[in-house]
């Protein structure tokens, strides 16, 4: 309540009703109390003149009241747009700006509830952004098509709408979810402006009163403002997350880059190295060397064949030591010959190394689960060189295999009649390749099923490079020349190996030691003939020298040393009675002269039977269990014969102590 003011005994009623107004402009008192003055002054005995005078001051004071209100209210609107562009200048939180406005909107326009909606452009329609006052959920879910209800016209019209009483407003076209939701906030009188940004429409700002209510010009242009500073705040935020986009991209471009520059410097740097030391001559071994220790890992090169080419293993420093590489798994090279790329499998890194669609082989790297894109590139151009390297060492092998096979069929070819041999050439081209013929060299010649002789030819290439010999394909056969003075011993081990090695039966026919160029082309016809008599007698897959088959390598050798024929299979007999003072060998010619009789044996040689018995099991502890059967019997007449014949006697062993037959 307003003070009196003090009663001036001297002054009228007037004086005292206008006194009275001008306290109660300054107070700010409500409207019902400026009638107050003019009443009293009436009862106070004014006069008809005073009376006027009081009732027009009366007016003039509430025109000024609703003045000061207007100011005010104008000045309460102005710092809250003020307020509001602080805020999008300090835009950090779009939800935090937009729930701002919606509030000072509700304040000064003294509304029940306000809120903002946001238009959906793939959806067509416009759905509740912000709310305040709201206490309906259905109400702050609702979406509204362009058109539908208030919201939905202002949203398609860009222009804005008020309806005193929206439930009984026909102008709007009615949903039952909208009409459910406003029914439910028990809303009436609203008020719905358009969000502009240039002329497009981004959604509405409402306005709403739980009781009908006609919203004046003034409080639609000021809900506009709001709605055109929430506009500025939507588009300011979009911009400024556009932005944020942007430099998250450029950021994420910048880092691509990178690395892939790195990724490029790394690969100009391995390629540089790489082709250095192909350059200088280097080997799959060196390949594999660089590599690994480029990608820190164990790695292993094998051949198309699962060869082993090379091994190197991991850093013993690193968490990779203790996983050596090994061949491929069968499915990972199988994908990578497929693909043509690097792939993982059970932990190991696989390439195939190609030549086009030709398999030369493979690269294996282990202690290494993961590879970057420029770690895995660069073990697949490990792969490339690694591939050039074998078709190079292909190339020069088959170069070099020509010229041996080419050297190898001058030695072996028969001499023409008239013509000399030049050996000294034949020497010199030998000792050129790595061979020195004036060694004793053994002759094998071999052969296998038709479909497996190319790789027979292939496999036994690669041995004559161990043995520092020579191989060839010579009138169809594959023949090995190599150096050594066990040619039988060279047959057997060449027969198994190569027979593993191409997955099928290799029979080696061998002859020598051949001492010089002279001798080969009469070895290699021993050899032939030694070839077909294993086939004869049934002996495929196997080596041997004709020598190994006894009576019947006397019988196709050219010269054949009978010497040595008997001291095969006598030597150890004649040897125990050189040593011994025995008459073994002189029993053994009087039991087969007697019909292998023990009675008419021991006649003739004039002892008991016991000891023609203890003289045969001396032999057949010497000469093995089986001297006595068909084959080791006929072997032990002809030996017999032959020393009878050529009248050879053993003497003392030699130095290496076997027996010598003179």
């Amino acid at each position: 309540m307003t003070s009196e003011p003090e009663k001036d005994p001297a002054a009228g009623p007037a004086v005292h009703a206008l006194r009275e107004l001008l306290e109660l402009l300054r107070s700010g008192a409500a409207v019902e109390q400026f009638t107050r003055p003019a009443a009293q002054a009436r009862t106070a005995g004014a006069g008809p003149a005073e009376q006027a005078l009081v009732e027009e001051a009366t007016r003039v004071a509430l025109d000024v009241r609703r003045t000061l209100d207007q100011h005010r209210r104008r000045e309460a609107e102005l710092t809250a747009l003020f307020d509001t562009a602080g805020d999008l200048a300090a835009l950090r939180d779009l939800d935090a700006v937009l729930r701002a406005i919606v509030h000072r909107a509700r304040m000064l326009l003294g509304t029940d509830v306000t809120y903002l909606t946001l238009n959906d452009p793939v959806a067509g329609d416009t759905f509740m952004r912000v709310t305040d006052g709201s206490v309906s959920a259905a109400f702050q879910q609702l979406r509204l098509g362009m058109g539908e209800g208030l919201g939905g016209l202002v949203a398609q019209t860009a222009r804005p709408y008020a309806s005193a009483d929206y439930r009984a407003d026909d102008r709007f076209r009615h949903t039952p979810a909208i009409d459910h939701g406003v029914r439910e906030e028990g809303l009436r009188g609203i008020l719905g402006v358009p969000l502009r940004v240039g002329t497009r429409v981004i959604g509405v700002l409402y306005a709403a009163d739980r009781a009908v209510r006609d919203f004046a010009p003034d409080a639609v242009a000021l809900l506009s403002s709001l709605a055109d500073h929430a506009a500025v705040a939507i588009d300011s935020a979009r911009l400024l997350e556009e932005t944020r986009a942007a430099l998250v991209e450029l950021g994420a471009a910048t880092e691509t880059a990178r690395a892939q520059s790195e990724a490029m410097r790394l690969a100009a740097e391995t390629h540089d190295r790489l082709t250095r030391l192909v350059l200088r001559g280097g080997e799959v071994g060196d390949v594999a060397r660089e590599v690994a220790a480029l990608l820190g890992g164990a790695l292993a090169v094998h051949d198309a064949d699962g060869a082993e080419l090379a091994r190197v293993p991991a850093d013993p420093q690193s968490p990779s030591a203790r996983e050596p590489a090994g061949p491929p798994p069968p499915r990972g090279l199988a994908a990578s010959r497929a693909d043509g790329q690097a792939v993982c499998v059970d932990g190991l890194w696989v390439c195939a190394v190609l030549a086009g669609p030709e398999p030369l082989g493979s690269l294996t790297l282990a202690g290494r689960a993961d590879l970057t894109d420029s770690e895995r590139r660069l073990f697949e151009r490990a792969g490339l060189v690694t591939a050039l390297l074998l078709l190079l060492r292909r190339s020069i092998a088959h170069a070099e295999d020509r010229v041996r096979g080419e050297l190898l069929g001058d030695l072996l070819a028969p001499e023409q009649p008239g013509s000399a041999r030049d050996t000294g050439s034949r020497l010199l081209r030998a000792r050129k390749l790595g061979v020195d013929l004036t060694r004793p060299h053994a002759l094998v010649v071999m052969d296998c099923d038709p479909g497996l002789r190319s790789r027979l030819a292939t496999e036994t290439a690669r041995r004559a490079h161990t043995r520092n010999g020579l191989a060839g394909v010579h009138q169809g056969r594959v023949v090995l020349l190599a150096p050594t003075g066990t040619p039988g011993v060279l047959a057997r081990a060449l027969a198994a190996e190569l027979g593993q090695a191409v997955g099928g039966p290799v029979t080696a026919g061998c002859a020598g030691p051949a001492a010089g160029p002279a001798e080969l082309p009469g070895a290699y016809a021993e050899a032939v003939r030694c070839l077909e008599a294993l086939h004869a007698l049934g002996h495929t897959g196997c080596g041997a020298g004709l020598g190994d088959l006894g009576f019947l390598g006397l019988l196709l050798g050219d010269g054949a040393d009978v010497g040595a024929y008997v001291d095969r299979v006598l030597g150890p007999v004649l040897e125990y009675d050189a040593q011994r003072g025995t008459e073994l060998v002189r029993t053994l010619e009087a039991y087969f002269a007697q019909g292998t009789s023990l009675t008419r044996t021991k006649d003739a040689l004039h002892v008991h039977v016991n000891t023609v018995v203890q003289r045969l099991d001396r032999i057949g502890r010497i000469l093995g269990a089986d001297w006595n059967g068909p084959a080791g019997a006929l072997e032990i007449q002809l030996a017999l014969r032959v020393l009878r014949v050529t009248g050879t006697r053993p003497v003392a062993p030699d130095a290496r102590g076997s027996t010598v037959l003179r």
